[in-house]
Parts: C-alpha cells; structure tokens; sequence
C-alpha cells in the first residue's frame, strides 16, 4: 500500500468508526464545546444537500444531487460526493477509490419516481432518505436522530488522538432542520 492509499484508508476507518457508533446507539447527547479548529461554511455549492467535517483537519466531503444533462436526477446514482480541500487552497477533488468504496461514498435504491433509500458504504444500518418536498420542488436529505427527523445540512465529527486504527471519536453532530418545528437543530452524540 503506497502512501497515499494508506493515509485514505486511515480516513475511511474513522468514518466508519463514527458511523457504527452512531448507529448502534453507542452515543448519547452532549452540548460541549465543538472543535478547536475554524471550519469555512461551503458556500455557492450547485446542488448541494449536506456535508461532512470532521476534525483531523478542515477539509470537507460535499453531498450534491446528481443531474443528468436534461436537468432529470440520475436514478442509478442520485448523489456526487466529493472533497472540497479547504486546507489545500479549496481545490475540489474526487474521493479516492478507497474513500469512496469503505467511507465516504453513498448507495441508492429507489423507493419510487422521487425518494431514494441512501446508506453510506461504512455502515449500512444509517438509514437516509433522499426525497422532492412539494413546498420548494427541491431534493433534501431527511435522518432520524434522537426520535427527532431531521433535514440534514451537516455533519460533524470530533475526533480526540486515538491512533491510527482506533481514533478515539468523542461525539458526532447532525445539524439541519428539524421536520416538526422547522426549526434548525443540532444533535450531539457522545460516546458513552
């Protein structure tokens, strides 16, 4: 394994890490102090439904709808995932191909002509739904969190050292809006 591909596989460990905590219900609620680092808002993202950060550094993985060229979403890959390097001048970049196939990347099945069934490859357990809401005519991203739904805007993880196969993971957030007050909510989880 070259240099490269193994500093991608370290990456997609934790995310699979944080993901099988999430799921299996290894977190609880927290509201402390997020990262040391300042993280950039991705702004002017076309088409984008959420995103991730976490905190070994600044860069982001980007969600997007997947558009074929007659404006129509791609029913066999609905979401284009990819890095924006902010720690790297802001460079876009694809995932790698172990990024995309063990972490980061994200599998579909359509539930009908507008809603999606979404799982990221880490852990297949995370349910998500890709679905049209009639009052924007606009794809979101919906997550139950804590017996709340929410429309998913972002996601963060913190990690504190830990090593290279086990990053010690101390709490994950989901932030967007929750569906039955319409109002933004962040959800923290901590490891227990």
């Amino acid at each position: 394994m070259n240099k490269s591909s193994f500093k991608y596989f370290t990456k997609s460990l934790i995310v699979i890490t944080i993901l099988v905590n999430i799921i299996s219900g290894n977190l609880m609620a927290q509201s402390k102090n997020p990262s040391p680092l300042h993280f950039p808002t991705p702004k002017n993202i076309d088409n984008m439904l959420f995103y991730i950060q976490r905190d070994p550094n600044i860069n982001t993985a980007i969600y997007a709808i997947n558009y074929e060229e007659n404006g129509k979403i791609n029913k066999s890959n609905p979401i284009k995932a990819y890095w924006i390097r902010y720690a790297e001048k802001g460079e876009k970049e694809d995932f790698s191909y172990i990024q995309r196939k063990f972490a980061y990347g994200i599998e579909s099945k359509a539930l009908n002509n507008e809603d999606f069934e979404l799982q990221f490859v880490s852990y297949k357990k995370l349910p998500l739904t890709l679905k049209k809401i009639d009052s924007d005519q606009k794809y979101h991203v919906f997550v139950n969190v804590n017996q709340k739904k929410i429309q998913v805007e972002k996601i963060f993880v913190r990690i504190e050292g830990g090593s290279f196969w086990l990053p010690n993971v101390k709490y994950a957030e989901v932030t967007g809006i929750e569906a039955s007050s319409n109002k933004i909510i962040t959800e923290r989880m901590l490891l227990k």
